[in-house]
Formats: C-alpha cells, sequence, structure tokens
C-alpha cells in the first residue's frame, strides 16, 4: 500500500508553528494498545490517546464533521472500531436510525493469523427471520455494493487496483466460513458474486476490503507511523466506499493547514 499520509499529515497547528495542545492528532498513541490478546485499548487512557477519537479527528479534518463511531467491544479493550459517515445514513428513508446498512471504514483483529486490518466494511445483514434492525433493507448500501461486481463499474477498477497492486484483501461471508481474496486468488468481480450468492439466508454477512498489517510490522511502527498507515489505508478504499453509498465522501475545498 501506498502511504499517502506521512508524520507531515492532518496537523493542525498553533498561531507560533506548533501543533494545538490536547488535539488527539496520533502523536500520542502506542502500538502496543493493538493487543491481539486482548483487543484494542480504548479504555483508562486520555481522549487524545484513543484511536477512537484520533481517527474520527483525523477523517473530520480531512472530509469535514459528521462521522459516527461504532463498536462491538465493552470495557477497556474492543475488537472491532468503525467510523461512518452520518450523511450517508440520514440519507436512507427506512434505515436512518442505525448503522446496519452503511457503508463504514473499520479497524479489527485477525488473532489466528496475527494480522491487524483497516478498509472497508459494508454489511448484508439477515434475509430470513432475524431481529429488528437487522435485515436487509431495500435503502441499504449492501445493495449498491453487489451491483458494482461487474466488469466496467468503477467499483470493479478499485478492486482491481487495491487487491492486484496495494496489497488490499477482500474478504465476504459469514465471519466464520469467508471467502478471502488477495492479488494471488482475486480473479475478479464475477468470484465475489458467486460468494455473495453462497451465503446462507439466517446467517449476518458481510463485506471487507483491508489492508492486512502483520505483527511483525505493527511492533516495529512507532504510534505514529500506525495512524498514519490507517489514516492511509481509510483513503485508499474511499473511492470504493463511495460506489457503495448515497452520500459521496468528498474531501473538503480548504483543509486546515497540514504540516508542522
Amino acid at each position: 500500500m501506498k502511504k499517502r499520509a506521512s508524520r507531515r499529515d492532518i496537523l493542525p497547528l498553533s498561531r507560533a508553528g506548533k501543533l494545538a495542545p490536547g488535539l488527539p492528532t496520533g502523536e500520542a498513541f502506542r502500538p502496543e494498545w493493538i493487543d491481539f490478546e486482548r483487543g484494542i485499548r480504548v479504555g483508562n487512557l486520555e481522549p487524545h490517546e484513543r484511536i477512537t477519537q484520533i481517527l474520527k479527528y483525523r477523517l473530520e479534518q480531512l472530509y469535514g464533521p459528521g462521522f459516527i463511531t461504532d463498536r462491538w467491544g465493552r470495557g477497556v479493550y474492543w475488537q472491532w472500531i468503525c467510523w461512518l459517515p452520518r450523511a450517508n445514513r440520514q440519507a436512507k428513508p427506512l434505515s436512518s436510525s442505525y448503522n446496519f446498512g452503511c457503508a463504514k471504514l473499520f479497524i479489527g483483529l485477525d488473532r489466528e493469523k496475527r494480522v491487524f486490518q483497516f478498509g472497508l466494511q459494508v454489511e448484508r445483514g439477515y434475509l430470513a427471520s432475524p431481529p429488528t434492525g437487522n435485515t436487509l433493507q431495500n435503502d441499504w448500501d449492501w445493495h449498491r455494493l453487489v451491483r458494482g461486481f461487474r466488469k466496467g463499474s468503477a467499483l470493479e477498477a478499485e478492486l482491481a487496483r487495491l487487491i492486484r497492486r496495494e496489497g488490499f484483501v477482500a474478504e465476504l461471508g459469514d465471519w466464520e466460513r469467508n471467502a478471502v481474496f488477495d492479488a494471488d486468488t482475486y480473479t475478479g468481480p464475477a468470484a465475489l458474486v458467486a460468494a455473495a450468492r453462497r451465503q446462507p439466508r439466517g446467517r449476518w454477512v458481510g463485506f471487507q476490503l483491508y489492508y492486512p498489517m502483520p505483527e511483525r510490522e505493527l511492533r516495529s511502527s512507532g504510534g505514529y507511523e500506525v495512524v498514519g498507515a490507517i489514516a492511509a489505508g481509510f483513503q485508499e478504499v474511499v473511492p470504493a466506499m463511495n460506489a457503495c453509498m448515497q452520500v459521496p465522501l468528498e474531501p473538503r475545498e480548504r483543509p486546515p493547514q497540514l504540516g508542522r
């Protein structure tokens, strides 16, 4: 993956030319807070140290305010965290009161492979006998995702670029028996269509497109470098995300001054 973000990226300055104090820029983040045994540490930290605040701040500096943070987990360590644009959720006539139907940027852990993941997630939910709010509705982003699994689409071009050239991985399934596609196994969108059709109606199903950072790379990087890599990965998948959403993300016309 080509890291578009660097140590000079998205760091507002005070008038004296120094970093504004207390902002969640990522300088205070520590890579050991990504723990393959317990999860992603969020609790017992100052606000500017939390990855939830850091990545939301960076996204809103680049795209403007209005990101919702969600997660799976409780207590000090969370297992999965996401950020989604509020405007896209509010545009949904049937599903504007919950996050399931929205494309989202996420971070998570593969404990078995010892890999830290960050990228795009889109959920299908249930097709049969689900609880209220978990059923696939006509306004969910999943429909645009699946329609994009065709030759000549904008999504098809982004998938080919990210998987074949930038080292990203795609997964589609029920989180227990996912079909996995990387540069060696991805043959095109037809394989994703086939994987989607195989999914059982009574299971929660989703799609992920993420950059896999191995534990050795994570442990050899500084905290700010890890934050920069995540931010760069998010920027890489935003064009694919936009192909799935009702309201696309667009960079601010005049983002805040960057650099130190």
